[in-house]
């Protein structure tokens, strides 16, 4: 019998992307195969690609951590899919092509009234917010949270499902324009870090509770000072740098809370629970209307390259999709 085939992107460190042709999965047990219609481009693929975010033991090679497609067929055990049913999916890897394997626990339906490419800029998205603002970090309705990268793909939805929330949120963003957008999404304030004391801002604002960071370095000390007692100092990423110094008093007086998280290493049961908290909490802000992923610009599979460019500049804002198929 003749192997199915399918079309993938091909990512091999210090060259273009590619397409090229491979094998199509088959579901083992607990997951399903996904008919992949998009896939949301993020940070750690370019990551990946340059060699320094190797995917975990068992994940596909293939980049793409989020999609969002038809279920094409189910692996022993499936209990919660059929076949043909639309969802949006965390994988682990293989997302930038054809079809894809998810865990069923990491599979979501696509909520009204989202198409297959606003769905592709959910999970990934979506779940390391929920994970990391709300689980972790455990944000309350009245207090005040500020998003480091307020316009990128996690720092807009961050904005709208803490102001969905309750809580009052305050952003940071290099641009004016990028500014307004976070204020347009329900920030209080954008503080363009460029021409602004972020730190200075936020001591005018009364402090902060939560704080969710991607820069690292850079930012440590000023975020220690600008929490209140009893903040949270939630870290997803560092692109500024890992090594940081900071005034461990601040921490003792203020009984501060520092944690970091990567969401592609968890188990399959642990993201099933926070797919489960999504659902029952962030849906349905997206049917009333509440919130609504951002998406900056739309590339077909084929044009991965450029839409790694994309990423990689500054010109752009929310979530950048990969068009897979029709």
């Amino acid at each position: 019998m003749s192997k199915l085939m399918m079309t993938a992107v091909k990512s091999v460190v210090g060259q273009p992307l590619v397409l090229h042709e491979i094998e199509r999965p088959s579901p083992g047990a607990g997951q399903v195969l996904i008919r992949v219609r998009a896939a949301g481009v993020n940070r750690p693929d370019l990551v990946q690609r340059a060699g320094r975010y190797p995917p975990p033991p068992g994940a596909p090679e293939t980049l793409g951590l989020e999609i969002a497609g038809d279920i094409e067929a189910l692996g022993a055990g499936v209990t919660r899919w059929k076949a043909g049913e639309k969802v949006c999916a965390l994988v682990p890897g293989g997302g930038y092509a054809g079809y894809a394997l998810a865990h069923e626990g990491s599979c979501m339906p696509i909520p009204e009234p989202l198409g297959y490419e606003e769905a592709a800029g959910l999970p990934e998205t979506v779940l390391t917010v929920w994970n990391n603002v709300f689980e972790i970090a455990k944000l309350k309705p009245g207090e005040t949270l500020l998003v480091h990268g307020g316009a990128s793909g996690i720092g807009t939805t961050a904005i709208q499902i803490a102001r969905a929330w309750g809580a009052a949120v305050y952003a940071t963003a290099g641009t004016d324009e990028k500014c307004r957008l976070c204020e347009k999404l329900g920030a209080t304030r954008g503080v363009n870090y460029r021409s602004e004391d972020f730190e200075v801002a936020m001591r005018e604002a009364g402090g902060v509770d939560v704080i969710l960071d991607m820069v690292g370095k850079p930012y440590f000390d000023k975020n220690l000072a600008i929490l209140k007692d009893l903040g949270r100092l939630c870290y997803i990423a560092f692109l500024q740098g890992s090594r940081v110094e900071g005034d461990l008093s601040r921490l003792m007086m203020k009984r501060l809370t520092v944690t970091g998280s990567t969401l592609r290493i968890r188990t399959d049961a642990y993201k099933a629970m926070l797919v489960r908290g999504v659902i029952e909490n962030v849906w349905p802000m997206i049917r009333d209307g509440r919130f609504r992923p951002l998406v900056s610009e739309v590339f077909t599979l084929g044009q991965a390259e450029a839409a790694h460019a994309k990423m990689d500049s500054i010109d752009h804002a929310g979530k950048i999709i990969l068009r897979v198929g029709a």
